[in-house]
């Protein structure tokens, strides 16, 4: 009997294949984590655009009604007046805890139901304040 010959085979090396899948699949997997974050910052974008689209037309709602009331003769509560010849009204009617829909109305004539919108427009009810905290630098030395 002859003794076998060594032929030099080894098996395959699985050290650089292993470490090669287990970068693909961790690559993966912080893919797939972005993408859900993206996809939940999304839909809560998306529910608060949505609310505050709502949040408008229901103020809209509101001023419409106080102006149909205006117009049929009624002195609606919470709207103000001024002028001599011409009557203005000024009311507000709140959108959200920082947004208010502000209107301004000429009456012309309440007989005739004639009436000017002056002003119609969404403003801020939170008072700006200034940031004057920056620090810049003076062309001194430290």
């Amino acid at each position: 009997m002859e003794p076998k010959k060594n032929t030099g085979f080894s098996p395959p090396t699985t050290g650089g294949v292993s470490l090669l899948v287990v970068f693909a699949v961790l690559c993966l997997t912080v893919f797939a984590l972005l993408s859900l974050a993206t996809v939940q910052a999304d839909s809560r974008l998306s529910e608060a655009s949505a609310r505050a689209v709502s949040d408008y037309y229901a103020a809209d709602y509101e001023a419409q009604c106080i102006l149909a009331r205006l117009r049929a003769g009624e002195r609606p509560e919470g709207v103000t007046y001024s002028g001599s010849g011409l009557l203005y009204a000024l009311y507000a009617v709140p959108i959200s805890d920082t947004q208010e829909l502000q209107v301004s109305v000429i009456l012309q004539g309440i007989a005739d139901r004639e009436y000017i919108i002056q002003q119609w427009k969404v403003a801020s009810t939170q008072e700006w304040v200034a940031d004057d905290g920056l620090d810049l630098w003076d062309g001194g030395l430290f």
